[in-house]
């Protein structure tokens, strides 16, 4: 899932790790080897 907006919300489903997102800069979050995933926009 690629950061598009400030609020997105992502998390890792190997450690539990979660980032909002507070500057877009393109590109894609990645955490333990994978893709996190979208949790939710504000």
């Amino acid at each position: 899932m690629y950061v598009e907006r400030v609020g997105q919300r992502f998390y890792c489903t190997i450690c539990g790790n979660e980032v909002t997102v507070t500057k877009v800069g393109g590109g894609e979050l990645v955490c333990c080897g994978q893709p996190m995933e979208l949790v939710e926009e504000e």
